[in-house]
């Protein structure tokens, strides 16, 4: 089982290592081997191997690999952010919605002139931008980081804590609150019912002749689970017609 993908590469930090060779990859040309086959177009790219693009009869050779499909929109290449962000962090790029999916641009896509308006463009190839976003694809984000930008990265912030508790068998910090521990012993407790708890007369105990009373004991836990369900309203019922009267002939 190969590994997840999340170091980078030794290239200056500037992504992983399979990052560049995806940007410059030729995709949606007919595959070498099944081109007289339908959907033969190459359109994936194995992120292990760093090879060639490949078209989806050749997958079963990539298995257990972490693969990307590459889609088109507008004579452009994108790739899907549900599946790239498993991989890098796509921070600071600009996110369309085609066809109903959320799509990232791989390379750099120049605009002559930008619309009237615009406050907003891409700091590499000038395509007008959102204002939260500062490049159009990842393409240009490299390019931005080629820069010195010390802020700009591709790799993915691990959560160490809750890997690191998850593995020794901790729970996490919310679910070892007081609150949560208290309300989780008088659920249990109301679960197993009340329990009876026996009292004698403070006159009737010499000579065992007393009475005993039982009754049961809750805690202010315990009662506001057993008033947990509001009662029921009372239902009025109105009737909103009204009986018509006698008819009276119209005067003539």
């Amino acid at each position: 089982m190969v590994k997840p993908i999340i170091g980078m590469g030794n290239d200056e930090n500037m992504g992983p290592r399979w990052l560049k060779p995806m940007l410059r990859g030729s995709y949606f040309t007919p595959c070498a081997i099944h081109g007289d086959s339908n959907k033969s177009e190459c359109n994936m790219y194995c992120l292990d191997c760093l090879g060639n693009a490949f078209c989806s009869f050749c997958l079963i050779h990539h298995r257990d690999h972490h693969v990307l499909q590459i889609r088109r929109s507008s004579y452009h290449n994108v790739v899907r952010v549900n599946e790239i962000q498993k991989y890098i962090d796509i921070s600071c790029v600009q996110t369309y919605i085609i066809n109903s999916a959320k799509i990232v641009f791989l390379n750099e896509r120049p605009q002559p002139r930008p619309g009237k308006g615009v406050t907003n463009t891409c700091e590499i190839c000038g395509r007008s931008l959102l204002d939260s976003f500062r490049f159009c694809s990842l393409g240009c984000k490299l390019g931005g980081m080629k820069r010195g930008d010390p802020e700009l990265t591709f790799s993915l912030r691990v959560k160490h804590n809750r890997d690191r508790d998850a593995s020794r068998g901790f729970e996490s910090d919310e679910s070892s609150t007081p609150t949560k521990i208290r309300k989780t012993h008088a659920f249990n407790r109301l679960m197993e019912g009340p329990t009876p708890t026996i009292s004698s007369d403070d006159g009737r105990n010499d000579g065992g002749g007393g009475t005993a009373k039982s009754s049961y004991s809750s805690s202010g836990d315990e009662a506001m689970y057993y008033n947990i369900s509001p009662t029921t309203p009372p239902i009025f019922y109105h009737r909103n017609s009204r009986r018509k009267g006698i008819p009276h002939r119209a005067p003539f």
